[in-house]
């Protein structure tokens, strides 16, 4: 499974690192910085939890 950002649908609102802070680092301006991550299983459901949380849909897991 990979996270993945569409990087111009993010607002910065940093909602994301809150709930998977290993899978999401924020830039100096407090937009998502990842591009594809691949997720271990154990971070499965904070990586959910994350797609779930951000309000503008830049977030999606795919497999």
């Amino acid at each position: 499974m990979k996270l993945l950002l569409d990087s111009t649908l993010c607002q910065g609102y940093g909602l994301c690192q809150e709930h998977a802070p290993e899978l999401v680092e924020l830039d100096e301006w407090g937009y998502a910085d990842v591009i594809a991550v691949s997720v271990p299983p154990a971070a499965e459901d904070e990586a959910r939890a994350c797609v779930a949380s951000c309000p503008n849909s830049a977030l999606r897991l795919e497999r």
